[in-house]
């Protein structure tokens, strides 16, 4: 990837609510990632999927930036055009004055639930291209300057909202269909893949780097990555037995669906089922790891990313 260093690998960490049953237990998980050398956390969003299951991501991002000073929060993914774009707007803005910098929003379309989609007032038809004009007026909006616009979905009249985040809040694109590469090289600061191969996932930053030139965006400071769903164990079958469960819940559907896109075991296993895709360019990776002692996924993924750096 264009302007990396290729020995500066990022591995995140999917995060805990912070408070619930046991705040301190939360906090001290935290403190564990951060102190294992892990580059960033990791959230996911949700409104109601599946029967009612989800967590608020710029909800919950806020109160990981309030909680722990150090790390930044990537979302993965916020699903952006289930919501006001001029909201959104507002919120990176109150983000960006709390915690400046430490916010990457990663963006989709969502989908594997349409009624979660139709709940929210959303025609599930008219996800990518609603998500287009979210994209346009939130990128917009993060200048400070008004801003008008007309869309299908949208229409604003010189509206602005203040302060503008500094740095801007990076938008990264998530999905695995080539309307997300293409909307990541036109509207996005990078491509965030999930359930594709390191080969696959080459030619889609080939192919968002090449769109965004087309169209003269020649100065983009690109944050392409991967979420990987993994399981942590003393072996492959523990970290299977754990990560698959889950997975098995959320999905509702077999494990044999994903298997050959989830890492498990020993941090060196999953480095090692890693390595093709920083060998492809891939410079950052958001775990959502499990295990069967949530106690060990710190140090785990702190291991990840020494192999993950030491092997390039």
């Amino acid at each position: 990837m264009p302007g990396c260093e290729v020995n500066d690998v990022e591995v995140g960490v999917s995060a805990p609510l912070p408070g619930g049953e046991d705040p301190e237990a939360a906090l001290k998980i935290l403190s564990d990632i951060a102190a294992a050398g892990v580059d960033h956390l990791v959230v996911g969003d949700h409104v109601t999927f599946f029967g009612g299951f989800g967590v608020d991501g710029l909800v919950h991002a806020t109160s990981l930036l309030a909680v722990q000073p150090s790390l930044p929060v990537h979302t993965s993914v916020y699903l952006l055009p289930l919501r006001h774009p001029v909201v959104v707007a507002r919120q990176l803005s109150t983000i960006g004055a709390i915690a400046p910098g430490r916010l990457v929003l990663g963006v989709g379309i969502g989908g594997e639930d349409p009624h979660e989609v139709s709940s929210c007032g959303v025609d599930p038809h008219t996800r990518g291209r609603r998500m287009n004009e979210c994209m346009a007026i939130v990128r917009q909006l993060q200048t400070g300057a008004p801003v008008s616009f007309d869309g299908e979905f949208f229409s604003l009249d010189q509206t602005v909202v203040m302060p503008r985040p500094s740095p801007p809040v990076p938008l990264v694109v998530g999905g695995m269909s080539e309307a997300a590469v293409l909307r990541a090289g036109r509207l996005g600061d990078g491509w965030l893949g999930i359930w594709v191969s390191p080969d696959r996932f080459a030619r889609a930053i080939r192919q968002a780097e090449e769109e965004a030139a087309n169209i003269g965006r020649g100065d983009v400071a690109w944050r392409h990555g991967m979420t990987v769903w993994c399981g942590f164990g003393d072996d492959q079958a523990h970290g299977q037995a754990a990560v698959s469960a889950v997975m098995e819940a959320l999905y509702g559907l077999p494990f044999a669906k994903f298997d050959r896109y989830v890492p498990r075991g020993t941090p060196a296993q999953v480095a090692g089922f890693l390595q093709p895709y920083v060998e492809q360019g891939c410079r950052s990776f958001n775990l959502l790891a499990h295990s069967s002692d949530p106690a060990t996924i710190p140090a785990s993924a702190g291991e990840v990313r020494r192999l993950l750096n030491s092997s390039t």
